[in-house]
């Protein structure tokens, strides 16, 4: 094992400003969920992604579930899901009720292929779950003619995307509804945390009782002059994030523009770095698309044992790590379906560090490692 400090996967960028935003909420005494700090980051962050309305939540994973509810899915429905993503996309499905069916992918970008999506609509399908798989946008123009031919409607898992652009529309602004997370690995992050957002009202309107045990929240009712007592009509759940947290990504917003730049400029060191390299692929940006790299992912040759490798570059002190999950293979989902291209890369990929953080030496010290671990 190296002796030297080592390169982590990922890391967040945080420090004395995010410290004064939350030194702030707590001179305000509330430090609660959905709160002053929450709504101003809910109205900048509609207006960075492109779309009229944004809700905080607890993590991405309620925001997902938060939106599958709102847009009434029930016990017998099927949800069409890009197979290649942390589960927490297929589980807020199973969460739903709903079944979800998982659709193969793009051996490029990874990104759910839209001949697959086309394959799997059957009476029971209501809509197309699209993940945009380490940030960069699936095919939203196709999704949306699939959706609009069949009746479906069209959700965008943009856990990694905060940032990313497709045909000059941020990711948010593609879909119906759009899930975000600003889990510690996350291009923007506040350690947890997720927002809901869309352009249609009444979606977020409603989501937002459900994310508040089924009413409106308590700064709704600040400054009335009566007594206002909430009345519970629908079932709802604790999903809201704390001021403290929305503080935090307010700084983090602030930090956006800075934090892409240092990743992208990661990015091509490692392209120039890896292109050429016998046994690796890197991975590809679509000119109509601007990658946030929230991952760096290389595609390892077949002949090479992709496990093996990885534990050489950790030997060194470079931490890496496969790459998501192909997720018709857990067990949780039953082994129903074969999808040979997400198959093949969940035993291929390999995640190298990436975060906004990495200095030059450390890029080097990556390049160096990856490049010696390499079968010869």
């Amino acid at each position: 094992m190296s002796e030297l400090e080592p390169v982590v996967l990922g890391q967040p960028t945080v420090g004395d400003e995010e410290l004064a935003a939350v030194a702030e909420v707590f001179r305000s005494g509330w430090l609660a969920g959905a709160g002053p700090a929450c709504r101003r980051f809910e109205e900048r962050f509609a207006k960075i992604v492109g779309t009229a309305h944004a809700l905080t939540t607890s993590n991405c994973g309620s925001a997902l579930f938060l939106g599958l509810r709102v847009l009434g899915v029930k016990p017998g429905d099927e949800v069409i899901v890009g197979d290649y993503t942390f589960p927490a996309t297929g589980h807020a499905v199973l969460q739903a009720g709903a079944t979800p069916v998982f659709a193969d992918i793009r051996p490029d970008v990874w990104s759910a292929d839209p001949a697959s999506i086309e394959a799997l609509i059957t009476p029971r399908t209501v809509g197309i779950l699209a993940v945009d798989v380490a940030g960069q946008p699936g095919d939203f123009d196709e999704y949306r003619a699939i959706a609009d031919k069949h009746g479906l409607w069209l959700f965008e898992d943009a856990a990694c995307a905060a940032g990313a652009t497709y045909k000059s529309r941020p990711a948010g602004s593609l879909a119906d509804l759009t899930a975000f997370s600003f889990h510690g690995r996350k291009g923007i992050t506040a350690g947890e945390g997720g927002a809901l957002v869309s352009d249609r009202e009444d979606l977020i309107a409603h989501a937002r009782k459900l994310h508040t045990y089924g009413i409106e929240p308590a700064i709704t009712r600040e400054g009335s002059g009566a007594l206002p007592i909430p009345e519970f009509h629908e079932l709802g759940y604790n999903f809201r994030l704390s001021d403290v947290q929305a503080a935090i990504m307010n700084v983090q917003l602030d930090r956006l523009p800075d934090l892409l730049s240092a990743r992208r400029s990661v990015a091509k060191r490692y392209h120039e770095a890896f292109e050429n390299l016998p046994g690796l692929d890197v991975p590809v940006e679509l000119p109509d698309r601007e990658h946030p790299w929230q991952a760096y992912i290389l595609t390892v040759a077949p002949e090479i044992d992709r496990d093996a490798l990885a534990l050489r570059i950790r030997e060194q002190g470079v931490q890496c790590n496969f790459g998501t999950y192909a997720s018709h293979l857990q067990p949780i989902y039953g082994k129903k379906q074969t999808l040979p291209v997400s198959a093949d890369l969940f035993a291929r990929h390999l995640a190298v560090p990436m975060h906004a953080n990495l200095t030059d030496a450390q890029v080097d010290r990556v390049i160096g490692t990856v490049s010696a671990a390499l079968p010869s």
